[in-house]
């Protein structure tokens, strides 16, 4: 904006290596990627590297000592050892990938739908994880094995869903804690879609305990599969490191080397999968570095008489009606914190919700945006906008307007933005999505959005983490986002209660600006009479649940109707002399 003063801020941004770039600084993820590397190369080029086919030998050479033409010996068939060897991994780790494989897809997706949807799926979910933890693992392999035979893939795929349950858990779990973020509400606010939100910002959470488990899990597929080969459960028709240690267990007081062999590939792979999960956790924790109001039920409300709602108008763009919102308990009735709301906004508006903490004036904001935390619901009453009825309304009903024609600017700026995306990303992801623009369209709205705002260098800011940013840029950013779409009405939840008094002032101009400048209807959220005095032409003064008065500013603060009103006027500060010491003249 002109004429505004420059903040101070970080210094530049320093760009982030890429995670491969890390790794290879760490020598043990060097090493066990190394080892895991030459396990799948050696596999897959296991033709062209094995002098001999798979247990093709003369049982004349059975147990030979290593040296000359076989290099690890022969085992009791004659066969070579390490020919044996480099087949066997083919089927062994084929094997842990299809048990990865079928874990990942029940266990990954059913933990991400459980913790982000909740409802009815969690349940089910539930029920079946833990019908599946119930399951004694040996029998139900046994009982596979005598309907499918001796199958290697039929056996690696039931272990597959026998750890299913270990991914949901631990995944449910990350998205439980990650679910309640306000940067999560703030990207639905925006408009993007539950599957764009999972991929792009939950996924970017629990990531890291996905690798541990995906670890975990490979290495006991790969020692599950070899017990099974081991004990004769297996397919001796295949040659792999279990079938291996079932041979070499015989021998092992004639040819104890046997057994060794097969035991350090098992060993080595299933530990380099461990350190190297741990090495690729630990790089990206290191790289990648709200309140809710509620009603109070010991309040008895005032009488409401001065809060009558204005008559319907045609340019009315948002209608709230009788409007209930309440929270559930278990075994007990819904604890109401919205109790019968009206309000109107008009198009072009700026419309102040003022009252104490506590008051409801956030969770109203929540329900007509349709994003109420977890347990709240609309009771009763009804949400316009411009039409549409929002109150109850499915989500394919509300996704297309959030974002697009209702804005969001949410209190508390640095928690509303994403710690692992840059500031460009997440300004540019909304607009890419709502409006259909090209990344280089999408980058440059968003730049022109960061001058508009006020940010001196909005290159740099683009191109910035949240952390790099002071709290003035990034509720900047926040208003950025929030108009990127030219929506028709912006919210605003406490713009300014986490900035400086300078900060504040230069905001709430900017959002004065905005408002003439492109037409919006304004909701102002807020407990502070004198940004409500400056800023808005409309007033609904809010007390436990309940809109007490309503109607132009300057009426409503030069003659307040309803005592709760009067009582909030008596508490600013006047012009008045100053008050006396506490405790009496101080003398020098």
């Amino acid at each position: 904006m002109t004429g505004m003063p420059a903040e101070i801020t970080d210094p530049p941004p320093v760009a982030r290596t890429g995670l491969a770039r890390r790794l290879v600084r760490d020598p043990l993820a060097v090493a066990s990627l190394t080892v895991l590397v030459a396990a799948a190369l050696s596999a897959v080029f296991a033709p062209l590297l094995a002098p001999y086919g798979p247990r093709s030998g003369d049982v004349a050479d059975a147990l030979r000592a290593p040296g000359g033409g076989h290099p690890l010996g022969t085992d009791s068939t004659g066969a070579d050892v390490l020919s044996n060897l480099l087949y066997a991994g083919r089927f062994s780790l084929a094997g842990a990938c299809l048990t990865l494989a079928v874990a990942a897809l029940l266990g990954i997706t059913t933990g991400l739908v459980a913790g982000y949807f909740r409802g009815w799926f969690e349940t089910v979910a539930d029920w079946a994880v833990n019908l599946v933890l119930a399951l004694p693992g040996m029998i139900v392999l046994l009982a596979a094995r005598a309907v499918l035979g001796p199958s290697l893939w039929g056996s690696m795929a039931i272990v597959g869903v026998l750890a299913a349950p270990v991914y949901s858990r631990v995944v449910r779990g990350a998205v439980l804690a990650v679910r309640q973020e306000p940067y999560i509400d703030a990207a639905r606010v925006a408009g993007l879609s539950d599957v764009r939100i999972i991929r792009r910002h939950v996924l970017a959470v629990v990531r890291a305990p996905i690798i541990i488990q995906t670890a975990m899990i490979a290495g006991a597929a790969i020692g599950i599969q070899a017990g099974l080969e081991f004990v004769g459960l297996g397919d001796p028709n295949r040659v792999t490191w279990g079938t291996m240690l079932n041979n070499g267990f015989r021998d092992l007081y004639t040819a104890p080397l046997q057994l060794l062999w097969p035991s350090l590939a098992i060993g080595l792979v299933c530990v380099a999968f461990a350190l190297l999960a741990a090495a690729i956790r630990d790089t990206l924790e290191a790289g990648g570095s709200g309140g809710t109001d509620a009603g109070d039920d010991d309040v008895s409300p005032e009488a409401a008489d001065a809060a009558a709602p204005p008559e319907p108008s045609a340019d009315d763009l948002l209608v709230v009606r009788g409007l209930r919102v309440g929270y559930g308990r278990p075994g007990a009735a819904a604890v109401e914190v919205v109790r019968g709301v009206d309000l109107r906004v008009r198009r072009g508006e700026v419309h102040g919700l003022v009252g104490e903490s506590g008051s409801g004036k956030t969770q109203t904001a929540f329900a007509v945006l349709g994003v109420l935390p977890t347990g709240g619901r609309v009771l009763d009453g009804s949400v316009t906008f411009d039409g549409t009825e929002l109150a109850g309304a499915p989500e394919r009903t509300l996704a297309p307007l959030r974002g697009r024609r209702i804005g969001y600017i949410p209190q508390e700026p640095m928690s509303n933005l994403d710690p692992a995306f840059t500031i460009g990303y997440q300004l540019t992801e909304p607009i890419r999505h709502q409006l259909r623009l090209s990344r280089a369209r999408a980058r440059e709205r968003a730049l022109d959005l960061l001058d508009r705002v006020g940010i001196a260098d909005p290159a740099r800011t683009f191109a910035a983490y949240p952390h790099q940013i002071s709290g003035g840029m990034a509720q900047r950013v926040l208003i950025a986002g929030a108009i990127s779409c030219d929506p028709d009405l912006l919210i605003a939840d406490e713009p300014t209660t986490a900035l400086d008094v300078t900060v504040q002032a230069e905001v709430l101009d900017l959002l004065r600006d905005l408002q003439a400048e492109r037409g919006m209807g304004l909701l102002l959220v807020t407990h502070d009479l004198g940004v409500v005095a400056d800023l808005c032409d409309r007033v609904s003064v809010m007390r436990a649940g309940r809109i007490v008065e309503t109607g132009p500013v300057e009426p409503v603060f030069a003659a307040p109707r309803h005592p709760y009103t009067r009582a909030l006027m008596d508490a600013i500060i006047d012009g008045g002399p100053a008050r006396p010491p506490l405790f009496g003249e101080v003398t020098a």
